[in-house]
């Protein structure tokens, strides 16, 4: 089995920051949960907060964010019809591949639609509530792995742009490392 880890891995940035962006034209009043939502992303991936710190900041701005607008499902189809060119030429997606992301279930879902990939674990949030569930970074990935494939399944492959995605790495038979369309066999 094959494991992807998605923003600056098999697509070309990170898609959240992509989408929020892309929001504005929705609602420019939006604006204002962009730089404290940035920042805390920007913290954890360099290892300058918590993955519990990174949680209570999107739990406290997510919901207010969402609730901004009228038709969310529109307006994530109308991102992915406007950003699928930056899925990377290099992957060619197979049903069975695993997309593993910090991205939100709300972008992914169609993503993964379009994409064919049965399987894509992502940070979650309730439909009804707009509240958040589960954040998929970091340690997180393996524990939700080991959930659904069982505790002794191992990925054959696993790919990140980030070593953030160590745990991981360490738990697939081959770890590569993608800068761009450049991807490396890392030994960890």
């Amino acid at each position: 089995m094959r494991v992807f880890d998605f923003d600056n891995t098999i697509y070309d940035g990170e898609s959240p920051y992509d989408f929020y962006l892309f929001s504005l034209k929705y609602n420019p009043k939006v604006v204002r949960f962009v730089p404290p939502l940035a920042y805390y992303g920007m913290r954890y991936s360099k290892e300058k907060c918590t993955l519990e710190e990174l949680e209570h900041a999107m739990a406290k701005y997510l919901k207010a964010y969402l609730n901004s607008f009228d038709d969310i499902d529109g307006m994530v189809s109308a991102f992915w019809d406007a950003h699928m060119h930056k899925i990377k030429h290099w992957y060619h997606p197979q049903p069975d591949d695993v997309i593993m992301t910090g991205s939100f279930d709300y972008t992914m879902n169609e993503i993964q639609r379009r994409l064919g990939i049965k399987t894509m674990v992502c940070s979650t949030v309730n439909r009804d509530t707009l509240e958040l569930e589960h954040l998929n970074f970091g340690t997180n990935k393996v524990k939700v792995f080991r959930e659904m494939f069982g505790q002794d399944a191992v990925p054959d492959e696993f790919y990140s742009d980030n070593m953030i995605d160590l745990p991981m790495m360490k738990l697939a038979r081959r770890a590569y490392l993608v800068h761009g369309n450049h991807i490396k066999q890392v030994n960890v």
